[in-house]
């Protein structure tokens, strides 16, 4: 056996391993029982209603809506900032900053969470969804600083100074010449935050509070056995939702690295 075709068959074992649990989502979703196991019982729809009528889940849904919302457009203009920073100028300490920026990446979530916790509770911030905001941008940001510095890196450099030739400050040239180039990008960082924060767990289970949070509302229905199949529903439905968002955000992100005459060098499909 050569080694091409065993790395191929590792390849294909890993995928399978990895992604055959999310494959079972739509199996057990569809199946008419509520015991989670084989052989199969028939083919029903009924979870999809209960789920669709359960005013709970749209409750969390609402808040966690609200929440990813508010972390992309956060984090994405976070992104931003620092993306433009650490590909145009060149300041003391710009290593040490942008590491500190995309140190979240590395971290454990839970050190984060559990880090975050208590520092609110110090200042005496109550749990909310403002705080949960605050903790998903905080996660997001790296994400986002990773997408748009690959946009920023691909800009052509000569198109700045043109503009400032012809009179531009250099305001009118980042809003009228920078910001369209780098849209693609802004855009797939905005989809790709989302989605990350709409799927996050850990973070949002330490710093809801009272307030539900569908991934939090989620994990806390995995307790009543009768309520696992309408949740393997709902879980189907964000699976779906997750793989259009990051297949929208890709297309932006090789959209705008062609719009710039930039080089993919990989991708998140």
């Amino acid at each position: 056996m050569t080694k091409g075709r065993s790395l191929k068959i590792y390849a294909i074992g890993y995928l399978m391993f990895l992604y055959a649990p999310i494959a079972l989502l739509p199996v057990f979703a569809f199946n008419d029982s509520k015991i989670i196991a084989f052989p199969l019982s028939g083919f029903t729809t009924i979870w999809f209603s209960e789920m669709w009528n359960d005013a709970q889940m749209w409750t969390a849904l609402k808040h966690s809506m609200i929440i990813s919302s508010s972390t992309s457009i956060l984090a994405t203009t976070l992104g931003i900032f620092a993306a433009r920073a650490s590909t145009r100028y060149r300041f003391p300490g710009k290593g040490p900053a942008m590491g500190l920026i995309m140190l979240p990446l590395v971290l454990p979530e839970m050190i984060v969470a559990m880090s975050l916790l208590v520092v609110l509770l110090a200042l005496g911030v109550p749990l909310s969804i403002m705080t949960v905001i605050l903790g998903h941008s905080l996660i997001c940001t790296p994400f986002a600083v990773a997408i748009l510095t690959s946009a920023f890196q691909s800009l052509d450099q000569s198109l700045e100074e043109a503009a400032y030739d012809l009179g531009e400050t250099p305001v009118s040239t980042f809003r009228l010449i920078i910001l369209p180039l780098v849209m693609p990008g802004i855009i797939s960082s905005l989809l790709i935050c989302f989605t990350i924060s709409l799927d996050e767990f850990i973070i949002s289970y330490f710093l809801a509070g009272a307030d539900s949070v569908l991934s939090a509302y989620i994990y806390s229905q995995f307790r009543f056995p009768a309520r696992v199949p309408a949740m393997l529903a709902l879980g189907t439905i964000l699976v779906l939702v997750s793989v259009v968002l990051l297949t929208i955000a890709e297309y932006f992100r090789r959209r705008g690295i062609a719009k710039t005459g930039g080089k993919d060098t990989g991708g998140f499909l």
